[in-house]
Parts: C-alpha cells; sequence; structure tokens
C-alpha cells in the first residue's frame, strides 16, 4: 500500500482553494483545484481523483507541481502557435503590392488573384503557401474581394447620355 498523499504547500486551505476555483475561468484548473481542496481534506487519491474525472496518477503529478509552482501551476499550458510564415516587413510589403495592383507588361495579368500573390510571394520571398492562406492574409489586412465594375474600353460618354431615357418619370 502506498503512503497518502502529502501536499507540503499550506497556502491556502481547502475553502480557498475552492474560492479561488470559483473565480477562475479555465475548466482543467478548476477540476485540479478541486481535487485538491479533497485531497487537503483527507480524501483519499483515489476517490478526489474519481471525483474530478482524473486518474490517481495524474492527481499525485498535479499535487507535486502545486507543491512546487502553486496555483499557478495547475494552469492549462497553450501553445504560441505556429510562426508566421511572412515577418511583419514582409506583410507589408504584400499588402502594398496588393493595393498598387500589377503592371500588365511586367506581371503579365490584369488584377491581382490568390494564386498569382502566392506566385508572387514565392518569387520574392521564398516562401511557399496555398492560394487559400494568401486569401486569409488579405482577408487579415482588411481587404476584400469587391472588384470596380468593369467598362468596355470603347464606351462612348456622348452616346450613354443620348440614349438615356429623357421622359419625366410617371
Amino acid at each position: 500500500m502506498s503512503a497518502g498523499l502529502k501536499v507540503s504547500r499550506e497556502d491556502h486551505t481547502a475553502g480557498e482553494l475552492r474560492a479561488v476555483a470559483s473565480k477562475s475561468r479555465d475548466g482543467d484548473q478548476v477540476r485540479r483545484l478541486l481535487a485538491l481542496a479533497l485531497v487537503l481534506e483527507g480524501v483519499s487519491r483515489g476517490s478526489a481523483a474519481e471525483r474530478n474525472g482524473m486518474d490517481r496518477q495524474t492527481l499525485r503529478d498535479w499535487v507535486h507541481r502545486y507543491n512546487d509552482v502553486g496555483i499557478d501551476g495547475l494552469k492549462s499550458l497553450h501553445s504560441p502557435g505556429r510562426r508566421r510564415f511572412l515577418n511583419e516587413a514582409q506583410m507589408a510589403e504584400l499588402l502594398a503590392l496588393a493595393v498598387k495592383g500589377p503592371d500588365p507588361e511586367k506581371d503579365k495579368v490584369v488584377r491581382w488573384r490568390c494564386v498569382d500573390l502566392r506566385d508572387e510571394i514565392e518569387r520574392r520571398f521564398s516562401v511557399t503557401v496555398h492560394e487559400n492562406t494568401v486569401g486569409v492574409w488579405l482577408r487579415e489586412m482588411k481587404l476584400t474581394r469587391l472588384q470596380p465594375r468593369p467598362f468596355h474600353p470603347k464606351k462612348d460618354p456622348a452616346a450613354q447620355e443620348a440614349f438615356k431615357k429623357t421622359s419625366a418619370p410617371w
């Protein structure tokens, strides 16, 4: 039979741990605090772990973490996520490129599509991404897919004015 689980840190009582748990927004931390409160009250490790949806060994690990670090050691750790493909300067350059528009003679396109920008990003920054990623980046930069209404290069404003109805509305 193993020895009882010992909480060596005596900063908080079981009631204080429950009070901290009631104010926490991290569900996992709440479960850990409540399990520790039960252990401080003398409930067996197996029973305290079972009441809070964890294994005995897991509770033992959390008690050791609490003894070493305190209440902050019971918080869930979240990864900051994947690092960005482009840094801030490159994103600013991409924004300027998208706003300026392509040069039809040099870029061989009349408007930027995500596919075209993806190829330009690969050429300029040596970064390969999917065209959907380019679309996400453009939305993050508050750019929309709205295009100006196209017009025919040979349109005649005088002919348009002559064509308009001149009669009074009903």
